[in-house]
């Protein structure tokens, strides 16, 4: 893009954030609301066009005991039903709520439901995040199935593989395969666990951009997401540990017996904080960047309150053109974190199946 042009970009920017602070003003029903676009909810944020919500589904126990699965397309509708009213602790039956003021507000979007009668279970309702990680699997599944029909044809056996999808899946095919797998694992176990690594590294990958288009969410923002990938290598990890892995956690070889049983709890710990740390660190790194753009954004309305329109228009040419570096880092870090998060799991993996010859001489 030529100079001209991301100056006339820089500019739509800052007008369009000064309207947006003069009409802040006006709009006392909803507010102002910073996160909404980066945090998890059950619906899709498609503002200023609209939103979509999504369906709501609870598993609940009855007061007799027994159980039921209650399910809605919408918020609203499972509010209009009478048997789920918003807050965190169960409402009195018979209680009687304002549900079209609710919903006229904007406010039931984010509620937590609870049944008037029996007990929640589980509230398996689907949120913006899941969706995203959704979409993320359909991409994938799709990319996929299209590049192995090709294959099937004998295009990228027979001949050199053709087109920009083809090529671009290879590239980083080959590069997992090559400087991830084979360098943690060997040449004897990275075929085992290629498509694991595969799996991993395209689905953050994917999720991960999708947070960066416009409506998108970040699915890999999610803790809970992170850990259910964590789960799965912490599962590899131990199922595929070697007998010398087992016997470094449970007694060090080649130490007095005193320094064993400090090292043991401190590696019994280590199994588990291994795939923690390596939740944490994906969710964390994939929050932050989101919130660094919130806070730069956030300083032309602190400006503006704090020194009125002026301090909003001049605080903003550096704000937006701060906020446009981060979202070209934040691209950068995309690919960064998959990669870190698929080195890792290949690492823990490959070090649990290794065996220490040195030890059987003993």
């Amino acid at each position: 893009m030529s100079a001209a042009g991301l100056t006339r970009m820089l500019l739509c920017g800052v007008l369009l954030l000064g309207m947006a602070m003069e009409t802040r003003a006006e709009d006392d029903e909803e507010g102002f609301d910073p996160v909404h676009h980066t945090a998890n909810g059950y619906y899709l944020d498609f503002s200023p066009i609209g939103k979509v919500e999504l369906p709501r589904l609870f598993v609940v126990r009855t007061e007799s005991g027994g159980y039921k699965l209650l399910g809605y397309w919408t918020t609203k509708a499972a509010l209009r039903s009478h048997a789920l009213v918003p807050g965190y602790e169960e409402a009195d039956e018979g209680e009687v709520h304002d549900v079209e003021a609710l919903v006229a507000s904007g406010h039931h979007l984010d509620a937590r439901l609870v049944p008037v009668s029996g007990s929640l279970v589980i509230d398996l309702s689907i949120t913006r995040h899941l969706m995203f990680a959704f979409l993320a699997a359909g991409l994938l599944l799709w990319a996929f199935i299209a590049m192995a029909r090709r294959y099937a044809r004998g295009i990228g056996r027979t001949s050199a593989p053709r087109g920009l999808l083809q090529n671009t899946l290879e590239l980083f095919i080959v590069y997992v395969r090559d400087d991830i797998a084979i360098p943690c694992m060997g040449m004897t176990h990275y075929r085992q666990f290629l498509p694991f690594l595969l799996t991993v590294f395209f689905f953050v990958i994917t999720c991960n951009l999708l947070g960066l288009v416009p409506w998108g969410a970040t699915a890999s923002s999610n803790i809970n997401i992170t850990a259910a990938l964590a789960l799965f290598t912490f599962v590899l990890t131990q199922v595929n540990g070697s007998r010398s892995y087992w016997k470094h956690i449970f007694w060090p070889p080649d130490m007095p017996v005193a320094v064993k049983l400090l090292l043991i709890p401190t590696e019994v710990m280590g199994i588990f904080i291994k795939p923690v740390v390596l939740a944490i660190r994906l969710f964390a790194n994939m929050t932050a960047g989101h919130l660094v753009i919130l806070s730069l954004i956030g300083m032309i309305f602190t400006f503006s309150t704090l020194f009125g329109p002026v301090g909003g228009y001049g605080v903003a040419p550096v704000a937006v053109g701060f906020t446009l570096f981060i979202n070209v880092l934040e691209l950068l870090i995309a690919f960064i974190q998959a990669y870190i998060f698929t080195f890792l799991s290949a690492l823990f993996i490959g070090m649990a199946m290794v065996e220490h010859e040195h030890e059987e001489a003993h």
